[in-house]
C-alpha cells in the first residue's frame, strides 16, 4: 500500500472514528438514560471508536509525514524525523494536536459512566475538531479564517450527524421501551449536525465558486447543487417524519420499525457523503491565487488593510465569521421559537423580550461580523470599540430579554433519568461555579477587572494573532457583560441580589474602575501590542499610540454612558420594588384593619403607660 493510499484510507477511518466517538458522547450526555443497558452499549461503542480514532489519527499523521517525505529512510530514523518535524511544521503540529485530543477523549471514554462525565469529554473531540480544520484543503483559501472556521464546523455537523445515527443504529435491543423518547430526541439532534453540514457547505461554496453560475456550468458546481438539495430534502424530511410522524407511533411500533424510521437518515447520509467523497476529488472552479504585494496589514490579519474609518464604513463593512454568525443566529431562532411555544400553550411571556433579543442579537452580529471586527484587527481604537460594544451595550439587551427564564419554561422535562437541555441548563445555573461568578460582587470585578487584566497581558495579542482566541473574546465578554446586568436589572436566575443601594455603590465603582483605565490609557505612551498596531503599515489615520490615547478616550466616554444607562435603570426599578411593596402593604391593613400600624400604636401607648408608672 502507498503512502498516498494510506493517507486515503487511514483519513477516512479517522473520521469514521470521530464521528462513532462523537455521536456515542452527545447520546449518554443528553438523550439516553443515566444508567440504563442503553447507556451502557453506546459508551461500549464509543470506547472502541476512541481507540480507532487514536490510532488512524497516528496513522494518518506518519502517512502525511512519508508523503512530505517522499523517499526511503529507516524507520527509526522516520520516526525521530516525524517527531522533530512535528514539532516545527505547521500541519504535522496540528495533525498531533488532533491525536492528543484523541488519547485525551479515549482515556476519559474509558471512565465515563454518567451524561456529567460524557459532556465534558467532549472538550478534546472539539479541540482535535478545531485542529482538523487546519489540515483540510479549504486551510489554503484566501479568505483563511473563513475557510477553517467553516471546515471546524462541517466537521463537527458531519461527525455529529453520521455518529448519533450511527451509535443510535447499534441500540435497538438496548432502548427497549425507551426506543421513542431516544429516537425522538436523537433526531433533533442529528438535524442540527446537518444544518451545520448545510451551512458550512454554503460557505465552503463561496470561497470555490466564482459566481452562481458555476453550480451549473462546472463539474464542481453540479455536484455541489446535487450535495445541496439533497440536503435539504434530508433536512426537510427529518422535520417533518420528527413533528408528525414519530409522535404518531407508539413505544411498541418504534421498536417494531426501528429500522424503518432510520432508513431516511441512513439513505440520505449514505448519499451525500458519496457525493461529498467524489466531491472532494474534483478541482473547484476557483483556486487559491496568490497576493501579488501583500500590504504589512495582509501579513498581519490575513486580509487587506481596509479603508480610513468613517461614519460610512462604521456602517457599511462586513466579513462573515461563521462561527458566531451560527452561534448567534440559531440564538435568535431559538428563542422566538421558545416564546412562540408558550404563547401556543396559553403562557405569556411580553413581545417587549423578544425585541430586547433580537436588538442584542443584532447588535453582537454588528460587532462580530461588522466593522468593529474588522477595524478591530487594525487599529486599537477600533479594538475597543468592539470590546466596549460586547461587555456593555449588547449584554442590557440580552439580560432584560431573560433567555434564561424563558428557556426553563419552554423546554421540556426528562423525566427518565437523561439529561436534555433543561437539565443541563439547570445544572449550569446552579452549580456552584455559576453561582459564584454570577455573583454580584464577583460579576462586577470581572465587568471592571477585564479590562486591565485584558489588555495588560500576553492575552491581547494572542487574540489578535489567533481566530479561537478572538471567537474565545468574543463570548467572553459578551458572557462577563450578561453576568453583571443580570445581578443588577435582569429576571434571569442567579445569586440573591444586593439592595438596590448597594448596586448603585457596585455601579458607580465600575464607573470609577472604566475611567481609571481611559485616563491610563488616554495619558500612556507604551504602545500595547506594537508588534501588531506598530507594524500594521497603515497609510491612513493617526500613528499607533495617538489611536491608542483615542482608543482611552472611548473606553471612558463608552463605559460610561451604558453605566449611567444602567444607573437609571435601577434607580426606576428601586422605585417600582417600592410602588409594589406600598400597594401591598395597603392591601395588607385593608384585608386586617391596619392591625401592624394599631400594634405598633398599643406597643407605644404601653410604653408611653409604663414610664408614666415610674414617674418619667
Amino acid at each position: 500500500m502507498t503512502a498516498d493510499t494510506l493517507v486515503a484510507v487511514s483519513g477516512s477511518l479517522r473520521d469514521l472514528a470521530l464521528a462513532g466517538t462523537l455521536g456515542a458522547l452527545v447520546l449518554i450526555a443528553c438523550v439516553l438514560p443515566a444508567g440504563s443497558r442503553a447507556a451502557e452499549r453506546a459508551g461500549l461503542v464509543g470506547r472502541v471508536s476512541s481507540i480507532v480514532w487514536v490510532a488512524t489519527a497516528l496513522v494518518y499523521s506518519l502517512a502525511s509525514y512519508a508523503v512530505i517525505r517522499d523517499s526511503g529512510v529507516d524507520f527509526n530514523r522516520f520516526l525521530e524525523e516525524w517527531w522533530n518535524y512535528s514539532n516545527s511544521v505547521e500541519l504535522l503540529q496540528a495533525h498531533r494536536q488532533v491525536l492528543i485530543g484523541a488519547l485525551v477523549a479515549s482515556v476519559m471514554l474509558a471512565l465515563v459512566r454518567g451524561p456529567l462525565l460524557a459532556g465534558w469529554s467532549l472538550i478534546p473531540v472539539a479541540w482535535a475538531i478545531g485542529w482538523q480544520s487546519q489540515t483540510g484543503h479549504a486551510a489554503g483559501s484566501t479568505d483563511h479564517h473563513l475557510a477553517t472556521s467553516s471546515m471546524a464546523l462541517h466537521i463537527a455537523g458531519a461527525a455529529l450527524w453520521v455518529g448519533v445515527i450511527a451509535v443510535l443504529a447499534t441500540l435497538r435491543g438496548p432502548l427497549g421501551r425507551g426506543a421513542k423518547d431516544a429516537v425522538t430526541r436523537a433526531s433533533k439532534v442529528a438535524i442540527w449536525g446537518a444544518i451545520l453540514v448545510t451551512v458550512s457547505g454554503a460557505a465552503n461554496a463561496w470561497l470555490r465558486l466564482d459566481s452562481v453560475a458555476d453550480l451549473v456550468t462546472t463539474t464542481y458546481g453540479a455536484l455541489l447543487t446535487a450535495k445541496i438539495v439533497l440536503m435539504a430534502g434530508a433536512i426537510a424530511l427529518a422535520v417533518w417524519h420528527r413533528a408528525r410522524s414519530l409522535p404518531r407511533l407508539s413505544e411498541a411500533d418504534v421498536a417494531a420499525r426501528f429500522w424503518r424510521v432510520l432508513a431516511v437518515d441512513v439513505v440520505a447520509l449514505v448519499a451525500i457523503m458519496t457525493i461529498a467523497g467524489v466531491l472532494s476529488t474534483v478541482q473547484p472552479p476557483v483556486r487559491a491565487i496568490p497576493v501579488a504585494d501583500p500590504s504589512p496589514a495582509y501579513y498581519l490579519t490575513g486580509y487587506a488593510l481596509p479603508p480610513q474609518t468613517s461614519a460610512w464604513n462604521w456602517i457599511a463593512l462586513w466579513r462573515l465569521e461563521i462561527i458566531a454568525a451560527f452561534v448567534f443566529i440559531a440564538a435568535l431562532a431559538v428563542y422566538v421559537r421558545w416564546a412562540v411555544r408558550l404563547r401556543r400553550r396559553g403562557d405569556a411571556w411580553p413581545v417587549y423580550r423578544v425585541v430586547l433579543w433580537v436588538l442584542g442579537i443584532a447588535v453582537l452580529l454588528w460587532v462580530s461580523q461588522g466593522a468593529p471586527s474588522i477595524y478591530g484587527m487594525t487599529i486599537f481604537s477600533g479594538h475597543m470599540v468592539e470590546h466596549m460594544v460586547l461587555v456593555t451595550v449588547a449584554p442590557i439587551f440580552l439580560a432584560l430579554a431573560a433567555p434564561v427564564t424563558l428557556a426553563l419554561r419552554a423546554l421540556p422535562a426528562h423525566k427518565d433519568g437523561s439529561r436534555g437541555p433543561r437539565e443541563w441548563l439547570r445544572g449550569l445555573v446552579e452549580s456552584r461555579f455559576m453561582m459564584f461568578v454570577s455573583h454580584p460582587v464577583v460579576a462586577a470585578t470581572s465587568f471592571a477587572a477585564v479590562l486591565i487584566a485584558f489588555y495588560y497581558s500576553p492575552v491581547f495579542e494572542f487574540t489578535l494573532r489567533n481566530h479561537a482566541g478572538h471567537l474565545w473574546m468574543l463570548f467572553h465578554f459578551a458572557i462577563v457583560g450578561y453576568l453583571f446586568v443580570n445581578a443588577l436589572i435582569g429576571i434571569d436566575p442567579g445569586p440573591t441580589r444586593p439592595r438596590y443601594p448597594m448596586r448603585i455603590v457596585l455601579l458607580f465603582a465600575t464607573m470609577a474602575a472604566h475611567a481609571f483605565f481611559g485616563v491610563v490609557l488616554t495619558s500612556s505612551q507604551v504602545l500595547l501590542a506594537p508588534t501588531w498596531f506598530g507594524l500594521m503599515g497603515r497609510d491612513w489615520g493617526p500613528d499607533a499610540i495617538t489611536d491608542q490615547q483615542y482608543g482611552g478616550q472611548l473606553a471612558w466616554g463608552m463605559g460610561e454612558l451604558p453605566v449611567v444607562l444602567l444607573a437609571i435603570l435601577v434607580v426606576t426599578a428601586w422605585r417600582q420594588a417600592d410602588a409594589r411593596e406600598t400597594v401591598r402593604s395597603d392591601r395588607k391593613a385593608e384585608r386586617d384593619h391596619d392591625a401592624d400600624l394599631n400594634a405598633y400604636n398599643e406597643m407605644l401607648a404601653k410604653v408611653a403607660e409604663d414610664d408614666r408608672g415610674k414617674g418619667l
